[in-house]
C-alpha cells in the first residue's frame, strides 16, 4: 500500500486532461474533413511567456483584460491552444464569409474554418468539463501566442484554454 497527496500527481493529472482536451478538439467534426486547425500543449516556463506578452499587449494597446488575464495565466500549469488557418475550403454556394471561395479577399477568414475552431474548442472544455478541471477560454492569449510565433506561419486566429486546479476556479470573480 502507498499514500499519495494531492501535490504528487496534480500536475501531471493536469496534463494529461489537456492532453485529452487537443485529442477532442482534433477528432471534432470538421468541414468537408479538411483540417485546418492546429493544436498545442503548453506548460512550465512557455506558460509564462505567453503571460509576458499578453501584458506587453495590455500596456501597448491599454486593454486591461489581458492584463488580467496574464495574471490568470500566470498561475497554471497548462494551456491548450488551438489555432486556425483562414484559407478557403473551396465549398459550393457557401459564401458565409460574404465572398465566393474564388473572390475571397486572402485576409478574409473562411467561415467554415471558424466554425470548426469553435467546434473543437468547445470540443476541448467539454472534457475540462467532463474533468470538473477550471478553465477559461480566453482570446487573449490565442494573440499573445500567435504574436510570439507559437504556431506555424499560415494558423491566422487562435484562443488558448488554461487550465487550473485549486479550491477555487482562478478564472471567475476576477
Amino acid at each position: 500500500m502507498s499514500i499519495t497527496s494531492l501535490d504528487d500527481f496534480r500536475e501531471k493529472a493536469i496534463i494529461d486532461i489537456a492532453e485529452k482536451m487537443i485529442l477532442a478538439a482534433k477528432t471534432a467534426p470538421k468541414g468537408r474533413g479538411i483540417e485546418r486547425l492546429h493544436y498545442l500543449l503548453l506548460t512550465g516556463t512557455e506558460i509564462l511567456d505567453v503571460s509576458d506578452k499578453m501584458n506587453a499587449i495590455s500596456l501597448k494597446h491599454q486593454v486591461t483584460f489581458f492584463a488580467r488575464d496574464a495574471g490568470n495565466l500566470a498561475k497554471t500549469v497548462a494551456l491548450v491552444l488551438i489555432g486556425s488557418s483562414i484559407e478557403p475550403r473551396n465549398v459550393p454556394l457557401c459564401k458565409h464569409c460574404g465572398f465566393g471561395c474564388d473572390k475571397k479577399p486572402e485576409t478574409t477568414p473562411c467561415a467554415i474554418s471558424q466554425v470548426d475552431l469553435g467546434i473543437a474548442v468547445g470540443s476541448a472544455v467539454s472534457i475540462a468539463g467532463q474533468f470538473h478541471i477550471d478553465n477559461r477560454i480566453m482570446y487573449s492569449a490565442g494573440i499573445a501566442a500567435l504574436e510570439l510565433g507559437l504556431f506555424p506561419e499560415n494558423i491566422k486566429i487562435a484562443y488558448g484554454i488554461p487550465l487550473s486546479a485549486s479550491e477555487k476556479n482562478i478564472f471567475f470573480d476576477r
